[in-house]
């Protein structure tokens, strides 16, 4: 009984010791169901409001830090993927922490966490679709359903298809190739 108490007194000061987390407090976490499931949503309104102009405003649970870090510094807004994505150093500033605040390893949820465990330690990809969890959870979707659909084109257009995505869920029941 004793070695018990220990055990337990031991987990439960390594929890209090990690204390809070960018998404929700340890306690929250372990407490709701959620922490199971998806990816945090975006909440912050200018980095919807400036990443969602263009395409969906990918939750930054997706990719790790330095993948956020290597897509949001000047040169690479300069030229984000053949167009230009410039802000003014403020905006990018507040964009860039929030993306590094709510990166995949950081978080709680169940797909970041699946991300990070199927990259290498130093892997940074600059795509989500480079990443190999998600190539492996698209790996038997024929190419005709994307790349030949013309509703569709490639796999980053992941709110064609997955029709909660602006809500931060990517479930398989929300699917529905158009």
């Amino acid at each position: 009984m004793k070695k018990f108490s220990i055990v337990t007194l031991t987990f439960l000061a390594a929890l209090v010791s990690i204390g809070t987390h960018a998404e929700e407090s340890v306690w929250d976490w372990l407490l709701s169901f959620k922490r199971f499931k998806e990816v945090a949503p975006v909440i912050n309104s200018t980095y919807k409001e400036e990443c969602g102009s263009c395409h969906l405003a990918y939750p930054p649970g997706l990719l790790p830090s330095a993948s956020w870090q290597k897509l949001l510094n000047k040169k690479a807004l300069a030229d984000h993927f053949g167009d230009s994505a410039e802000l003014d150093e403020e905006t990018r500033k507040e964009l860039e922490l929030y993306a590094l605040d709510n990166a995949a390893e950081k978080s709680y949820y169940k797909r970041p966490r699946k991300i990070m465990a199927s990259l290498g330690t130093d892997e940074a990809p600059l795509r989500i679709t480079e990443i190999p969890y998600i190539r492996e959870k698209h790996e038997d979707i024929p190419s005709e359903k994307i790349k030949g659909n013309k509703k569709v084109g490639s796999l980053s257009q992941c709110d064609k298809c997955h029709r909660q995505a602006q809500n931060a869920s990517f479930d398989d029941d929300t699917v529905l190739i158009p």
